[in-house]
Parts: C-alpha cells; structure tokens; sequence
C-alpha cells in the first residue's frame, strides 16, 4: 500500500478499511454580521494602535491596516480583527459595503466601534473633530466617497513611513494646534468664505457665502539639512460625481471649490482658521476625463495655478479593492499648466 494511502481511514487486521471519523470543523463566522463566542479579548498594544489608525481614518480595508500593523502571518491577524469585531465590538463593518458587487470577494472594511472608542478616550484621546467622521452613517454614495478618501491619505501615510527623512501629521495633530476658536467650533474644519463669480458673456456677478470642508486635511514634515520645512494639504476627491461648473454658486460644483480654495489662500484663512503656513489644494480623480475638464476650468479663471495639484488613480481603483498605493506620495503631481510637483520632496 503506498505510503499515506490510508490517511483518513482506519485498517482493520483484515484489511478492511472505513473511514474515520473526522472532527466537526468550527462553523465560520458571518461576515455581515455580529456572531460572538464569549471570547475573552485581552487588547495589545497593536490593537491600539489599530484603533488610533481607525480615529485617523474612517475607514480602512483589511489590507490596508495588515500593511500598517504587520505581523508574521496576515491570516492570522485578520483572525484577530475578526475577534475584535465579533467578540469585542471594538471595531465595525460597516454595513454600507455589503451592498456593493462581489463585496464577499473583497478585503473587509472596518471603522472604529464604541468600544474602540472608549479605549482611547480613556487614554484621554479625543475621538471627534473628524473631517470625515459625519459621513460614516450616510448613504452608499458617500460611504464609497469616504473609502475613497482613507484609501487615499491612508496610502500616502503609508509612502511617508517608507521615507526616513519625511513624518505624517494627521489632521488630529493640526487640529490640535489650531487656534482655540477653531478647535471649540462644532466642525472645525469648515472654512466660512465668501466668493464672487461673473460668467462670460454675462454682465451680472454671482455671490455666495459658504462653508468650506475638504475631504481630508493632513501635513508633510520634510527634514532637510537638520532643518525642518512643512507643507499642508486639503484633498478632494472626486468620483466623477460632482460637475465641473453649474451656473449658481449656491450648489456645489469644482467652479465653487476653485473660488474657496483661491479666496482661501488669497487671504491667508488657512492660517487664521487652521494655524498652518502654507495649504495646497489635492484632486484625485477616478477619471482623467473630468479631471482635464477641471483643470481647462482653472486656466480660464486666471487664478493662480500653483496651489492646485491634480492626479488620476489607475482605472480598477475607485470602489473596488485597491491596495495600498504609496505612488500617490511619491508620483508627480501635475498642475492645470501641464508642470510637475513631487510633494515627497
């Protein structure tokens, strides 16, 4: 009989052969939704630190947090979020992306739970002040606007650890040095700004006095020489959802974003309202198309073109599963005039 021909069966002294009786395997826990064991959850210090990654961004992919935690086994340490998930209530799946196409097939989504949050407003962390956060129970629409943004900050915070000479400063830490006015108000990064508008061939100005919230808000530290220089940034992201020009300023559209951001840092708001010396305004489009429409928009305007910086994720990107995506630090950025910037530099 070859060797391990019998694996699986027991051999009788005649020969006969039946098989053996085989454990039950444990039955596999739902991904949509909660299925506890009573599993004591001892928390380590990387779960910590998992749920600082959390407080940073909205949401983060199972991919994307295995690349900022590590560890020796990644089966293993998706195990261990799903018993945070299932056990502690520590961190969630949102339920919002259970309704997307081949969403079983996909890297799991989570956000930060009550629990998590507790845990770091006992380590007297703040867990609000989010430029993100008010959109985590909104529609699908946004909910994959959102992954959007923490796929993408996420995957430039990533491309900074890579870099010894760079450090990330996350809009928590900007936050925590603006002005108190700011940090007391109920969103803290809501821009109030007043803008102007006269369509060509029209002999009228349009006005309007909003608020202006960026998708994201982050920092670069860049050490140089033993000298330290810094450069901030507001992201937009755009789906392809949102038209280039609409011709009132009272709904949005990238026209609206453009006169902000000008107005902006025209008037130094960025330094009055957030304390930061320098802002540039980031577009990541899911369409090179919309994103050329918007940049053609910016050279007719006749603004100033440098604080606008502009790049397209490859076309599975998007909803999808992206992985993480460090070329987004480290890739030139293009301006409406066609010139390059490399913000990792």
């Amino acid at each position: 009989m070859p060797h391990g021909y019998n694996r699986g069966f027991e051999v009788y002294a005649d020969g006969m052969t039946i098989p053996s009786a085989e454990p039950t395997p444990p039955k596999r826990r739902s991904r949509m939704r909660r299925a506890p064991t009573g599993k004591r959850i001892e928390l380590t210090a990387r779960d910590i630190e998992l749920f600082k990654l959390l407080h940073r961004h909205p949401y983060l992919r199972s991919t994307f947090l295995y690349a900022f935690l590590g560890g020796a086994s990644e089966t293993r340490f998706k195990e261990r979020l799903g018993h945070l998930y299932h056990d502690g209530g520590y961190i969630d799946r949102p339920a919002q992306q259970w309704r997307f196409a081949d969403c079983r097939y996909m890297p799991v989504v989570y956000e930060l739970g009550e629990a998590g949050e507790r845990v770091l407003r006992d380590l007297g962390l703040p867990t609000d002040g989010s430029p993100s956060r008010r959109s985590r129970m909104g529609a699908s629409r946004q909910f994959a606007h959102t992954l959007m943004v923490s796929d993408i900050v996420a995957s430039i915070e990533l491309g900074v650890r890579a870099d010894a000479s760079l450090r990330f400063v996350s809009w928590p830490e900007i936050l925590a040095r603006a002005p108190e006015a700011t940090r007391r108000a109920d969103n803290p990064f809501a821009v109030p700004v007043s803008i102007s508008y006269r369509p060509p061939r029209m002999t009228d100005t349009r006005q309007a006095d909003i608020r202006v919230v960026p998708d994201a808000m982050f920092g670069l530290e860049y050490a140089r020489e033993g000298k330290k220089a810094y450069r901030f940034f507001a992201l937009e992201a755009d789906r392809n959802s949102m038209p280039v020009a609409r011709s009132t300023l009272q709904q949005s559209s990238y026209l609206r974003k453009i006169l902000s951001y000008t107005e902006i840092i025209g008037q130094g708001l960025h330094k009055s309202h957030f304390g930061v010396p320098n802002l540039l305004v980031l577009t990541v489009a899911t369409s090179e198309r919309h994103m050329q429409g918007i940049m053609k928009l910016i050279r007719e305007l006749g603004c100033d073109l440098r604080p606008f910086l502009f790049k397209a994720l490859p076309p599975s990107s998007g909803f999808g599963a992206p992985a993480p995506m460090p070329e987004i630090l480290t890739a030139p950025w293009l301006r409406a005039d066609g010139t390059a910037l490399q913000i990792c530099q």
